[in-house]
């Protein structure tokens, strides 16, 4: 019909037919067809012919879910065949105060990616902050975390998170073996579109020693809000960029991970492409990135909707960093 490529209106040409056998791509890359190929069956007479090239490589993925909602501090299962297998457990903060939102080694070293959040005065009103997600190996050590490190807030007269103003999230790393010691790795920001679609706008970036205040872009879009949809980063269509921070020259798919529309149980399958996890500490950071996009959808809630409990209450976080679950 003429809608593929781009194009939404033309003339049909003729079709190919090209017959694969993806069994192979699972082993080795493969060629199915590289040369010309006449357009249409051999009794039409046409003259016309398209030159296609067909070929497969190995994408392999390790797949995880998790067992509940992120706020619900859930345990992160790995997926293979009909295996499920628990992997990392999630702890959740809704801890309101700001002193204790991330560690005190990364607030004393880290102060240029806290400036909105802890250079201003407390704002008056309504916002959503505080929140802090932590992901814990089977042994108990922490492998990533990641908190909201400039609050949600409406718009001055409106009830959303405008783009001008969006909430943000910082994604930690250990430093070394001591859990009190952290680095950036990813900063995602967050907020609810306007248009006939209702959305939620997303922009992801990569925090590099190298990269002072600014980041590098990686994945900015929008999702919609009642449907959901899937958050996805593949090197062979974004920024090449990514493999800068995971020292891999090849390109594929890096991430990609379910989220459900708001108000409805979201138990998001991520899946991360295995040449980009030298140890499972760096399939910790996609899956806090993937928990990321599902509290924002929360975050990004209209103001005048009630958040769940689990988002609301107040958590301890004394004992964080020291006695991790």
């Amino acid at each position: 019909m003429g809608h593929t490529c781009g194009v939404s209106s033309g003339k049909l040409v003729g079709r190919v037919q090209v017959t694969m056998d993806l069994g192979l791509s699972q082993i080795r890359p493969s060629v199915f067809q590289n040369g010309w190929m006449k357009l249409g069956s051999e009794s039409e007479k046409t003259t016309a012919k398209l030159h296609l090239t067909v070929k497969t490589e190995p994408d392999p993925r390790f797949v995880f879910q998790f067992g509940g909602e992120p706020e619900c501090s859930p345990v992160v299962f790995q997926i293979q065949g009909n295996i499920r297998q628990p992997v990392f457990s999630c702890k959740f903060s809704a801890d309101r105060s700001r002193s204790r939102s991330l560690p005190q080694d990364f607030s004393n070293k880290n102060r240029g990616w806290m400036r909105t959040f802890s250079g201003e005065k407390e704002r008056q009103g309504r916002e959503r902050k505080g929140w802090m997600i932590m992901i814990h190996d089977l042994s108990g050590s922490p492998v990533a975390a990641a908190s909201m490190i400039t609050p949600f807030v409406p718009s001055p007269g409106s009830d959303r998170v405008s783009r001008s103003n969006p909430g943000a999230w910082l994604i930690l790393r250990p430093n070394g073996f001591s859990i009190r010691s952290w680095k950036p790795w990813g900063r995602l920001e967050a907020w609810r579109e306007r248009g006939p679609i209702d959305g939620l706008g997303y922009k992801f970036e990569l925090v590099t020693e190298n990269s002072s205040n600014n980041g590098i872009p990686i994945a900015e879009a929008t999702m919609s809000v009642k449907k959901g949809g899937q958050f996805c980063i593949d090197k062979r269509v974004s920024s090449n960029s990514f493999a800068m921070s995971f020292r891999s020259p090849v390109k594929g798919f890096v991430v990609g991970a379910t989220v459900e529309g708001e108000g409805k149980i979201s138990k998001s399958v991520v899946q991360v492409g295995m040449q980009h996890v030298t140890c499972m500490a760096d399939a910790a950071l996609f899956i806090s990135l993937s928990a990321l996009i599902d509290l924002s959808m929360d975050a990004c809630q209209l103001f005048s909707s009630k958040l769940r409990k689990e988002l609301c209450h107040d958590y301890d976080n004394d004992s964080f960093f020291l006695n991790p679950i």
